[in-house]
């Protein structure tokens, strides 16, 4: 199988000049990237990884492959604003495909399951078939969700204004959202049902923004809702599609994606961002644009005393969200024989949704975790061959506290150290055990194993603590007015998930904001030239 082709390398083209400098090429930047692009814009981005992409690129191991951050994605199709935008931004070229008629199933205690559908009308009946006494929450539920949905497009459109005329604009314009994005899901949830169980239900996604209801804001979990009420799928081909596709634009456009460029700092000058320096070599553009995080470009990139300015000091009062494990496995055999499927596995221990994080006690021996999201890549994509020995690839997803690694935070990979490495296998072993626990058939076809933990993420994709969502998706983080594309440094710009919400398609809108606050005429064209 020829290799894909690549837009990206060490180096620049010789003598190139730029308009735009884009820092991370995470769905948020290269969503920005490639509609700038597309608007006639060349674009540099720099990656300090050596493969590009952020949460949606791929690593291999003994010919295996696994995707880091794109398990499902909902809003893809040609049927969603969202799906037409990703499609006009590839050139056609991302296609997506279907997780089946089911794309989740949930496992509870006391042996109770209940299947996430992709339709809103058989959503409704699973859950009136798990409550029949509950059709009225359910209905409230479902009604709220909708309500939030509607009331976020005028929230976006505020929050590409200035911090100054945007807040206005988000009191007058977007109060609906406001009063949905400072409360609390938790709040929300326990006004509508006091059934402990079909709270836990409509809680069970929280895995996907990474906060427990106490602390999540309520408009977090009815986007999450929203988002996969039509089904969720995968990209064709698997994820590193997504960065293949979308740099292409870029390269087709004049620009260019540079790896293993570790930008060291935005260069100001008089109040103006004029540049960044990279690995000692400084470049310059009229506009850049941070994609790599705001709290992470406040807290490493902005010199002083930019980054000490009153919005930068409420921006790092803000926490991280979660960090996670990931335990990558590889299989021979037909793994659908043993349980497998498209579609993900929840499997919790509990039906208390605020029993976060994994407590994990370094000294004692390691027990089990409350919750395991499980994924098998392989079976998503149409386009993956498991050749004569049916290799396939799974995933087991858990949430831990950072402060568990967080003293190998400047370590080195592979370079860690004997009692790092022993914490990792005895983490390794009882998350496999959990996992046949639940799956017991796949163990016979496991070939490979292998654990990220909070510090590969630290590492690969250099998120502020570990987090693979940003900033936690709170109230607070929702109040804060610096978060927006426009930051009060002129000319610099922030993009990705920060700006917006979080996951993929949430960095994916962030970036579709950054370049309406850069262009917006350009931009509402181009959607409305893309049928969205």
């Amino acid at each position: 199988m020829a290799k894909p082709e690549r837009y990206w390398s060490k180096k620049s083209p010789e003598g190139a000049t730029y308009d735009v400098i884009v820092i991370g090429s995470g769905m948020g930047g290269m969503t920005t990237a490639s509609m700038l692009a597309r608007l006639g814009q060349k674009v540099l981005v720099l990656e300090q990884h050596y493969v590009p992409g952020g949460f949606t690129h791929v690593f291999s191991r003994k010919g295996f492959t696994w995707d880091v951050g794109v398990h499902a994605i909902g809003e893809v199709t040609e049927h969603a604003m969202t799906g037409r935008v990703l499609s006009w931004l590839s050139q056609g070229e991302l296609t997506w495909s279907s997780l089946g008629s089911t794309y989740e199933h949930f496992h509870f205690p006391d042996g109770m399951t209940i299947d996430f559908p992709d339709n809103p009308g058989q959503f409704r009946q699973n859950l009136i078939d798990a409550f029949p006494d509950e059709v009225d929450s359910i209905d409230a539920y479902l009604a709220m969700v909708r309500k939030v949905a509607h009331a976020m497009k005028s929230y976006y459109m505020a929050r590409i204004m200035p911090s100054s005329v945007g807040v206005v604009a988000e009191k007058l314009f977007a109060r609906q959202a406001q009063k949905y994005l400072t409360m609390t899901t938790k709040e929300v949830i326990d006004g509508i049902t006091d059934n402990p169980r079909l709270r836990a239900v409509l809680c069970g996604q929280w895995g996907y923004y990474g906060s427990v209801p106490s602390k999540s804001s309520f408009a977090m979990q009815a986007l999450v809702a929203k988002h996969f009420m039509w089904g969720g799928y995968y990209p064709d081909g698997g994820s590193a599609e997504i960065a293949r596709t979308l740099l292409k634009t870029v390269a087709d456009n004049g620009g260019w994606t540079r790896i293993c460029a570790d930008v060291e700092e935005i260069l100001v000058e008089d109040g103006v961002a004029v540049g960044v320096r990279v690995n000692g070599e400084e470049l310059r553009a009229p506009r850049i644009v941070s994609a790599c995080g705001i709290l992470s470009t406040v807290e490493r990139l902005l010199p002083a005393p930019y980054n000490q300015a009153k919005w930068a000091q409420e921006t790092k009062e803000l926490d991280p969200a979660p960090a996670h494990l990931c335990l990558y496995l590889g299989f021979e055999g037909d793994i659908r024989e043993g349980g497998a499927s498209g579609a993900n596995e929840w499997f919790y221990d509990t039906w208390d949704m605020e029993t976060g994080d994994w407590l994990i006690d370094a000294d004692a021996p390691v027990g089990e975790s409350h919750c395991l999201y499980c994924s098998f890549p392989s079976l998503k994509d149409p386009r993956h061959d498991p050749g004569p020995d049916e290799r396939h690839t799974g995933e087991v997803v858990t949430f831990v506290p950072y402060e568990l690694f967080e003293k190998w935070e400047d370590s080195r990979w592979r370079k860690r150290g004997d009692e790092y490495d022993a914490l990792k296998k005895r983490i390794h072993d009882a998350m496999l055990k959990q996992y046949f626990k639940k799956m017991p058939e796949l163990e016979k076809y496991l070939v490979y194993s292998e654990l990220s933990t909070p510090i590969s993420t630290h590492w690969f994709c250099r998120p502020m603590r570990g987090s693979i969502y940003g900033l936690e998706p709170t109230p607070e983080r929702f109040g804060n007015p610096a978060l927006r594309p426009r930051s009060e440094v002129k000319n610099l710009f922030f993009s990705g998930c920060e700006v917006t919400t979080v996951g993929v398609m949430g960095a994916m809108m962030g970036g579709l904001l950054c370049a309406a606050a850069m262009e917006p005429r350009g931009v509402f064209n181009a959607v409305r030239e893309a049928g969205a």
